[in-house]
C-alpha cells in the first residue's frame, strides 16, 4: 500500500522481553536522570490539586464527538470534526491559551512574554481523531464517558488520544497560572487524521516550523526512543464453491474483525450440511481454545460465532484473536472428525490462516518472515480483518516490524511464503499488496534525561531506561520526538479496543508528569 491507513500504536512490555526493552541502544542514560526541579514539582502539585476534576469534565466533552474517519469526508468537511474543534478551541481560550485552526491541525499554545517568530518551542504532539467503535460491544455509547466503580473512565478516545489532549491543556493552564518566566513557547499540536491519513500532516510540516524538541503523548512510559514500523499484507482469495453431495458438510462463510489496527474480538463462520458428530467434534475442540463460541442454527446453515478480546494490534499479546482461533477451530483434525473441507472461499481462507499464521504472534509459520531485534523485540503479525466480497475474500494482516531487514527483503520473504502456500493448495492468490513502514530509533535526543528524571521521580522508579514499542506514532515526522505516556509499562493499553479506558489515577499521574516535564523544557534555553 502507498499510504498508511492506521498509525496509532503502542506496545506493552512482555515480561519475557523486559531485558530487551530496558537494554541500552546508544541513547539510554548512563547514570540516574535528575529529578525535576522544586519549581517544576510545585507547579505539578498545583495542577493535580486544582484541575483533576476539570480535566475529567473536559474529557467527557471531547469524547462525546465521534471523530472517526468517514468515507467521503475529511476533518475539513466533516461537521463532527468542526464541532469537536470548536469545543476544543473554546475550552483552550477559556484557559487563557492561544488557538489556531489550520484545518487538519489545531495549534494551542502558551508563549513567553515578548515572544516572536524566532522564539524556540517545545512541541507536544497529539491527535483528535479516533478509531471506529462497535456500539454493540460497549455497555453504553462509546461516545459517552462513564466512570466505573473502580475508577475507569470508559469512552472512545479516553486513552488514545483525547485524554492526553486534555491533560496537556491543564498542564499548560497550571504553568500559565504559576507566573513562571518561560523561555520557550509550548505548542500543543492536535492532528485530526492520525488514525487514517498522515499526508496532510506531512504537507503542513513543510511550511510550519516544528519545535526542535518534541514530545508525543501517544504511547507509553518511561520514554519511547524506538518504534516499530506499521506494516500490512493484504490479499484476495477467489470465490470458489465446490459441488458436493447433499449431505457433505461445507464451509460457506468465514469473516471477522472491525478494522486493520485492532485485534479482532469477533469472527463468524457458517457450515452447510452439518451433522451431530461434526458439531460434537467442534464443540470438544472449542473447549480447548480461549475464545467463547456460540453455535446457532440459521436458515443458511450452522453459524459459529467466536468472541475473543479486542486489543491494539501493536500489542497482540493483550488480545485474544477471534479470527485466528476460529480458523484453528475449523482446521481439519487428524482423526477426520473435523473434515478436510471441500474447496470454497471460506475453506481457502481458513487453510491460509491455519497454514501461514496460526495462533502465534510473531509470524513463525509465515515462511521465513519472522525476525527480531535486540532492542526493539520481535516482529508481530496478526490477522485483523477478513471480509467476504462478490469476488471472494479479502485478508488483511497487520505487522509491526523492527529494524534489521529492508522492505525488499521482507517483500521477498512474504511472497515466497504466499506462493508456496498457493502452489501447495492450487489456489490463486490475487491483488497482493504490501506496505512496510519505517521503524524509528531516536538517538541523543536533548530532552531524554529530563523525561526519564520526571518519570523516575513520580513513579519512584530507580534509573528508568528508554524502551521500544510496537506502535507507529506521529513522532516519526518530528525532530527529536520522544513518546512520553500516557500508558504505564506492563499495563494493558486499551486504545483501539472495545471499552477503551483510562483510570482516574492515571489521568492525575499524567497531569503531574506532563506539567513537570513542560516546566523543565519550557525554561530551557
Amino acid at each position: 500500500m502507498k499510504k498508511i491507513t492506521s498509525a496509532r500504536f503502542s506496545q506493552r512490555c512482555l515480561s519475557a522481553l523486559i531485558p530487551l526493552l530496558i537494554a541500552t541502544s546508544g541513547s539510554a542514560a548512563q547514570a540516574a536522570a535528575p529529578a525535576p526541579s522544586a519549581e517544576a514539582q510545585k507547579v505539578a502539585g498545583y495542577a493535580a490539586a486544582h484541575f483533576q476534576q476539570a480535566q475529567i469534565d473536559t474529557l467527557k466533552t471531547l469524547v462525546s464527538y465521534d471523530t472517526r474517519a468517514r468515507e467521503g469526508l475529511t476533518p475539513e468537511t466533516d461537521p463532527v470534526f468542526a464541532d469537536f474543534k470548536r469545543a476544543l478551541g473554546v475550552k483552550a481560550r477559556m484557559l487563557g491559551l492561544d488557538v489556531e485552526d489550520w484545518g487538519y491541525v489545531m495549534l494551542i499554545s502558551l508563549s513567553p512574554k515578548g515572544a516572536s517568530a524566532s522564539t524556540k518551542k517545545v512541541g507536544v504532539i497529539t491527535h483528535g481523531d479516533v478509531q471506529p467503535a462497535d456500539p454493540s460491544l460497549w455497555p453504553q455509547s462509546p461516545y459517552e464517558l462513564t466512570e466505573t466503580a473502580d475508577g475507569k473512565l470508559v469512552g472512545r478516545g479516553a486513552e488514545d488520544d483525547k485524554g492526553p489532549i486534555v491533560t496537556a491543556l491543564y498542564a499548560m493552564k497550571a504553568i500559565k497560572d504559576s507566573g513562571i518566566v518561560l523561555k520557550r513557547r509550548i505548542e500543543l499540536l492536535v492532528y485530526m487524521a492520525e488514525e487514517s491519513d498522515w499526508d496532510p500532516l506531512k504537507a503542513f510540516l513543510k511550511t510550519h516550523q516544528s519545535a526542535d524538541i518534541n514530545i508525543t503523548l501517544d504511547a507509553e512510559y518511561p520514554v519511547v526512543t524506538g518504534e516499530k514500523g506499521w506494516s500490512q499484507i493484504k490479499l484476495s482469495l477467489p470465490r470458489v464453491m465446490a459441488k458436493v453431495a447433499a449431505d457433505t458438510p461445507v464451509l460457506t462463510h468465514f469473516s471477522g474483525g472491525s478494522f486493520a489496527s485492532q485485534i479482532p474480538q469477533q469472527a463468524r463462520a457458517v457450515i452447510q450440511n452439518s451433522n451431530p458428530a461434526l458439531v460434537a467434534a467442534l464443540k470438544a475442540r472449542a473447549e480447548t481454545l480461549p475464545i467463547k463460541t456460540d453455535f446457532i442454527d440459521e436458515p443458511l446453515g450452522l453459524a459459529i460465532l467466536a468472541t475473543g478480546k479486542a486489543a491494539h494490534s501493536s500489542t497482540p499479546e493483550d488480545g485474544i484473536n477471534a479470527v485466528a482461533y476460529l480458523a484453528e477451530l475449523l482446521s481439519p483434525s487428524a482423526d477426520g472428525s473435523i473434515p478436510d473441507w471441500p474447496m470454497t472461499t471460506a475453506a481457502s481462507t481458513v487453510d491460509f490462516l491455519h497454514s501461514l499464521v496460526g495462533t502465534g504472534l510473531y509470524g513463525d509459520k509465515f515462511g521465513k518472515l519472522g525476525y527480531s531485534d535486540e532492542f526493539m523485540g520481535p516482529m508481530t503479525l496478526a490477522p485483523t480483518l477478513i471480509t467476504e466480497t462478490k469476488a471472494g475474500a479479502e485478508v488483511t494482516l497487520n505487522l509491526r516490524r523492527p529494524v534489521g531487514r529492508t522492505p525488499e527483503e521482507l517483500d521477498k520473504l512474504a511472497m515466497e511464503a504466499i506462493h508456496a502456500w498457493q502452489d501447495a493448495r492450487g489456489t490463486q492468490v490475487a491483488d497482493i499488496e504490501t506496505y512496510w513502514g519505517t521503524p524509528m530509533l531516536v538517538k541523543d535526543a536533548p530532552h531524554l534525561e529530563t523525561l526519564l528524571g520526571v518519570y523516575g521521580h513520580y513513579t519512584h522508579t530507580a534509573d528508568p531506561k528508554p524502551i521500544a514499542i510496537g506502535g507507529s506514532t506521529n513522532a516519526k515526522l518530528f525532530p527529536n520526538a520522544l513518546s512520553f505516556g500516557p500508558a504505564m509499562p506492563g499495563v494493558e493499553y486499551t486504545g483501539h479496543s472495545e471499552n477503551e479506558f483510562i483510570t482516574r489515577a492515571q489521568l492525575k499521574l499524567n497531569l503531574e508528569m506532563y506539567t513537570a516535564a513542560l516546566v523543565e523544557l519550557a525554561m530551557r534555553d
